[in-house]
């Protein structure tokens, strides 16, 4: 099992996840973060730190997500590792952590 970024995360890139991560899963676009399932250890660390929630374990991510798992698995490597907390990305579509 991995951990999933989600929709949530498009606009809204808060790093602070990829800050506690002991393994350097995470991958950065521009817009967003993914997750790469082949270097998740699934020690939850980041789904606490996510101020819009958009961390979900593989096996609970809601219905109107599952897309994202597939985004996450196929195409996190294929961008740069992240593993500092960096300014947040507050893009035209982000709600901020207050309202999602």
């Amino acid at each position: 099992m991995t951990y999933i970024v989600t929709e949530a995360c498009v606009d809204c890139k808060y790093t602070d996840c990829a800050g506690v991560c002991p393994v350097e899963a995470f991958h950065e676009l521009p817009d967003r973060l993914y997750i790469n399932a082949e270097t998740c250890i699934d020690c939850d660390a980041c789904v606490p730190e996510c101020p819009v929630e958009a961390i979900f374990a593989e096996a609970a991510v809601p219905e109107e997500f599952q897309e994202w798992i597939a985004l996450n698995i196929d195409e996190a490597p294929n961008y740069p590792v992240i593993s500092l907390k960096k300014e947040a990305l507050m893009g035209p579509t982000c709600k901020g952590p207050a309202q999602t």
